[in-house]
């Protein structure tokens, strides 16, 4: 059963155990690729696109 204080640090040190260099370098690609998306990307369409993908994947934007 999961602890009742866990904290952000709990589930960094638990990344840190349990994922590969490999699947840490995919991870931080895959973050940055998004940021860079979001960041620079403000063609309307596509701009809209992405704004309503987050809010399917559950993400508050505002």
């Amino acid at each position: 059963m999961a602890a009742a204080n866990n904290t952000v640090h709990d589930r960094v040190e638990q990344a840190r155990v349990e994922l590969t260099p490999t699947q840490l370098a995919a991870g931080l690609a895959l973050v940055a690729a998004l940021g860079f998306a979001l960041l620079f990307v403000q063609e309307p369409t596509l701009h809209d696109a992405m704004h309503n993908f987050r809010h399917t994947a559950g993400i508050t934007c505002h």
